[in-house]
């Protein structure tokens, strides 16, 4: 052996690597065996491992003798004068490599982005290259009654904890979306005016009023400025999820109060009146409000007139609620309309029939002697002329 040969023999003696468990190594595909696996050929180790058909990150028939992967050493298998055998993996390197980006992400304060996959009990299963869970306490910043409404999107996660020996990623959106809705919350606070009219959506009915979504902050319209007329529950109008008009009452940015009226961005019950109401009008009504003096009689939403006592019947009454009660329904006539002054004076008697005059009986004149007739008073005259001479005896 010459000299050259000598040191070309030691060159490629010592470049011959040793491979070791958990080592990341390159390989060569050099055939696959009746079981699909992936014969390698390692580099610079002058050994070979397989990779099984569910270790490889790619499809099979993507794979061709001749391509080059890199892999990691899972284990040895077999042991012979050549070195052995080793069982190689390329889709624990990938997730190898995904572990490590998301440990550097976790220990910069960065978050991940990923796409959820399931609703198990208890949270969420997200992709990020390797699972993770969110619990359902995390998916939010307020509990969520049905997860199905997340599956399938892509989100934003904080990481909480991360243990790759233990293929453990715990991740979080309550504080994301806590911050989010802060933020909106100012943006939306900041521009908002009094006297404005926004758009909303409802969020929550309450029995006091309806809580409207305006894009990050939530403003309360109290039951008493839903309608013109009367609510007595807000479910009876409105449904979670409808797009109202509100107008903007009072902004108290200190105490994260904002006020709105949806009836106030609906036409002016006194216009109508105005528009269609005259004198001598007959209208159906609803009695609303008895007082000693009268009734007061809804006749449109949110406009009553007044039935004064004295146009309520053509007989005496001491008191309205002697002929009538709260809710009962009515026609009445219009006497006068005042639309300006938000006055209609009704009348319910003026379309009611009056009365026919009785006629009485003229008194006797003193002088005059009344002479009833026998068949009236039960006795004869022989009877009472009688009881008269008796007397005198």
């Amino acid at each position: 052996m010459s000299d050259t040969e000598a040191k070309d023999l030691l060159a490629a003696l010592d470049s011959v690597q040793e491979v070791k468990i958990g080592d990341v190594v390159k390989g060569e595909v050099l055939a696959f065996d009746d079981s699909k696996q992936a014969i390698i050929g390692i580099e610079n180790a002058g050994v070979e491992g397989v990779v099984p058909a569910r270790e490889l990150s790619v499809k099979e028939d993507e794979l061709h003798v001749g391509d080059t992967l890199e892999l990691v050493v899972i284990s040895k298998i077999g042991s012979d004068k050549e070195g052995g055998s080793y069982l190689l993996s390329q889709r624990r390197l990938e997730a190898r490599k995904v572990w490590d980006n998301i440990e550097k992400k976790f220990e910069a304060g960065q978050t991940i982005t990923a796409p959820v996959t399931q609703v198990v009990k208890g949270g969420l299963v997200v992709d990020a290259g390797v699972r993770g869970f969110v619990p359902a306490s995390m998916v939010s910043d307020h509990f969520v009654e049905d997860l199905n409404q997340f599956k399938g999107q892509e989100l934003e996660f904080k990481i909480v904890e991360i243990e790759p020996s233990e293929n453990r990623l715990i991740l979080s959106r309550r504080e994301l979306v806590k911050a989010e809705r802060q933020a909106k919350k100012e943006a939306v606070m900041a521009k908002l005016v009094v006297g404005d009219v926004v758009e909303g959506k409802v969020a929550r009915l309450t029995n006091f009023g309806a809580f409207i979504d305006l894009g990050g902050v939530d403003g309360l319209v109290h039951v008493s400025e839903i309608a013109f007329e009367r609510v007595d529950k807000p479910a009876d109008v409105l449904k979670v999820g409808q797009d109202v008009k509100v107008k903007v009452l009072a902004v108290d940015a200190d105490k994260d109060r904002i006020s709105l009226s949806i009836k106030q961005t609906l036409p002016q019950p006194w216009d109508k009146v105005a528009e269609e109401v005259a004198e001598g009008d007959v209208l159906d009504g609803t009695v609303k409000r008895l007082t000693s003096f009268g009734a007061f009689v809804e006749v449109f939403p949110g406009v009553e007139g007044l039935v004064h006592i004295s146009q309520i019947s053509h007989k005496h009454i001491a008191t309205p609620n002697e002929v009538l009660e709260s809710g009962q329904e009515v026609k009445v006539k219009v006497l006068s309309v005042n639309a300006s002054d938000h006055r209609l004076a009704l009348s319910i008697k003026a379309l009611q029939e009056k009365p026919a005059v009785e006629k009485k009986e003229a008194a006797p004149k003193a002088e005059e002697k009344v002479t009833l007739p026998e068949e009236e008073t039960g006795f004869t005259l022989g009877d009472l002329v009688g009881d008269e001479l008796k007397n005198n005896d």
